[in-house]
Parts: structure tokens; C-alpha cells; sequence
């Protein structure tokens, strides 16, 4: 598909807006967006930079800042490792090193969150040839948070049921290793 700009380079990046019910698809190359400054006829001259800067604020609104000009601010979280900001990765969204992931964690969370459709934690995928015993170990550790769950609601013969399934599994790893 070419570029609805300039009808020369291939269309990169592709943006559906959807206002009181009309859809309408923008499909631009790189250098044409570029030249707009990332803004699209429609939206208010509100960039994409200014969405995404808007989901790593944690719920803070640009107009409720605005409407409080005189609370004091809280001070800038820094990265004791490099230094960097959260303003700054807010404003350049990426972090500086793996210690900014410790220190901004609080700020993180909620983000990441709404990113993932409410999940915080990432368990990626494992190949089946090498990871059969990851798999047994992550249905085992699944199987402990259901036993955990059904002692509390006082389910004991299901929760009895989960621990002889514990037990097997376990040993079958513990029969393979040896093995």
C-alpha cells in the first residue's frame, strides 16, 4: 500500500480514528509523518508523542495539573545507576538500565498494566523440544496457587485431588532426572 501523502514510498505506519461512528484510515510512509510532526488532520494537533506520554503520567491529567498551579510537585524520581529521570524516560520512552526498572517500578506497574491488558508479569512462550521440563514446572507451581485456593474455601477432597496431581508430577521430574 503506498502513502496517502505522497503516493511514493510504501505505507509504514497505518492509523484508524473513529469520530461520532465514521471510521476513517490514514495510512502514511515514515518521512511523510515525519513531516506532519506526527500530527493528523482531526485530532486537535494532539500527537502521537502526547498519547503515549499521557499513559506513562499514571493516571495524572495534563488539566488537572493545570487547574492546580500552585501544589507543590512532587520531586523528579532519578536512577541511582544512570541518572536518568522519570520525566526524562517519560519524555523519551525508554530507560536508561536495568536499575530504572527497580526505581520506577511503583510507576511502572499501572503502565504496564494497561499496556498488557492487565498483566504485569511476562511469561513468554517456551520452545517444546527444550522446555519440557519448564512446562512440568510451571504446571506444578499453577497447581500449588489452585491447592492454596481450595484449602481456603475449604474444598479438602479437590484440594486433596491437586496434591496427588502435585505429587506425580513431581515425580516424574524427579524419575526423569535420575534417569
Amino acid at each position: 500500500m503506498l502513502c496517502q501523502e505522497c503516493q511514493e514510498r510504501p505505507a509504514s505506519l497505518h492509523f484508524t480514528k473513529i469520530i461520532n461512528g465514521e471510521k476513517t484510515e490514514i495510512h502514511v510512509c515514515e518521512t511523510c509523518a515525519k513531516d506532519k510532526g506526527d500530527q493528523f488532520q482531526g485530532s486537535n494537533n494532539f500527537s502521537i508523542h502526547q498519547l503515549l506520554s499521557g499513559l506513562l503520567d499514571a493516571g495524572q491529567s495534563i488539566s488537572a495539573s493545570q487547574s492546580q498551579p500552585y501544589k507543590k510537585t512532587q520531586p523528579d524520581l532519578k536512577c541511582p545507576s544512570c541518572g536518568m529521570g522519570y520525566k526524562q524516560f517519560a519524555k523519551v520512552g525508554r530507560l536508561g538500565c536495568a536499575d530504572c526498572y527497580r526505581t520506577f517500578n511503583q510507576k511502572l506497574e499501572p503502565v504496564f498494566k494497561r499496556i498488557h491488558g492487565g498483566n504485569s508479569v511476562h511469561s513468554g512462550k517456551i520452545p517444546k523440544r527444550k522446555g519440557k521440563d519448564l512446562h512440568v514446572h510451571r504446571e506444578i507451581e499453577n497447581l500449588k496457587e489452585k491447592m492454596k485456593k481450595l484449602i481456603e474455601q475449604e474444598e479438602f477432597e479437590k484440594a486433596a485431588e491437586t496434591r496427588d496431581r502435585i505429587r506425580s508430577l513431581e515425580e516424574s521430574l524427579n524419575n526423569k532426572g535420575g534417569a
